[in-house]
């Protein structure tokens, strides 16, 4: 094993370990404080009552989802800045969480959950989802072949048309169908339906495993099209899968979450800050990096006016946008 790949396992335990002290922070820490002693007495005795359904029935569940968003955003985020090498790129350039941030809206107003219950809205908005997929795909690809700069200018109008058409929904909306869209939008780990929270967190597990295999891929491609084909690369099977990898996230993340901003776009720069621009640390390292920096900002949101609660996406936003300026006249970022 050589110096480097030493070097990059030794970060990788350091995140981890962030990774863990974040969760036991998040778990222990809220409108109501809970000491790690207490935990511990809950786990060995098997007591019941209010804490433990704040510990294992509220906080975990965050918790989890957390590890699944923050991961999912950021891993979509470099994946995206690899493949388009434009830095400014992240998940929800392409339309797809504006289509599904339409279907949830289009479900609120419909009030579909009233009618088929409450999986109905994460369904409507991944549905909402693989509607714009087809969509970009369908319009972006040539010969069989996807034109990389149509793919980010398609997604970019859709994302716009797709934030009209949420806007006209509430400016037509009744006020408390107006109230849940705005809440939607701002983004909420708030979810306790263990379903979803299982289903979730085993996607985004599965599809980093995925990615990992596309990791000299996308080196190669990072590098410009035409060298990567004269590297051995099959391009367009490398730019199909990674595509239907970010349209999946970034489509469950918004269809359960809501809209979560900025994870996608400052955890890469900060990572290749650290590592550089070798995506065989970069995914894995990123992937983490969005799962401690998402947990965090909930962990804020959850406390920083306690007993009331800020939508998540208002702390990523400050956080994330502070924090990007800092990393741009910090240092320069390129892909």
């Amino acid at each position: 094993m050589n110096k480097k790949a030493k070097g990059w396992i030794l970060w990788i335990v350091i995140l981890l370990i962030m990774l863990l002290f974040v969760c036991l922070l998040s778990m222990f820490y809220g409108s109501v404080g809970i000491p790690i002693n207490r935990l511990i007495e809950i786990i060995l005795k098997g007591e019941k009552g209010g804490e433990r359904i704040i510990l294992f029935d509220l906080r975990l569940s965050r918790i989890i989802l957390g590890i699944a968003f923050g991961g999912g955003l950021s891993l979509c985020g470099v994946i995206l800045q690899g493949m388009f090498r434009n830095p400014l790129v992240e998940p929800y350039t392409l339309g797809i969480s504006g289509g599904a941030a339409l279907g949830v809206c289009i479900g609120i107003v419909l009030k579909l959950s009233k009618i088929s219950g409450s999986y109905i809205l994460p369904v409507s908005g991944f549905a909402g989802a693989v509607f714009v997929v087809i969509i970009i795909y369908a319009l972006s690809i040539r010969k069989g072949k996807i034109k990389i700069q149509n793919l980010l200018l398609t997604g970019v109008m859709i994302s716009f048309v797709c934030s009209s058409l949420v806007m006209l929904l509430m400016a037509i909306s009744r006020s408390e169908d107006l109230h849940g869209i705005i809440f939607w939008t701002m983004g909420s780990l708030a979810v306790n339906d263990w379903l979803l929270v299982k289903i979730s967190i085993t996607i985004s597990l599965t599809l980093l495993f995925i990615s990992l295999f596309f990791t000299i891929d996308l080196n190669a491609i990072s590098l410009g099209e035409e060298e990567a084909i004269h590297l051995g690369v099959n391009i367009e099977r490398s730019k199909k899968a990674l595509f239907f990898i970010v349209s999946i996230l970034s489509g469950i993340s918004v269809s359960v979450a809501g809209v979560i901003g900025f994870v996608g776009l400052i955890v890469p720069h900060i990572m290749r800050m650290i590592f550089g621009n070798d995506h065989r640390i970069l995914l894995i390292s990123s992937y983490i990096g969005g799962a401690i920096f998402l947990i965090l900002c909930d962990t804020i949101a959850r406390t920083i006016i306690s007993p009331l609660e800020l939508p998540v996406g208002v702390i990523t936003g400050i956080f994330g946008g502070g924090l990007f300026i800092y990393a741009l006249n910090r240092r320069k970022v390129s892909v």
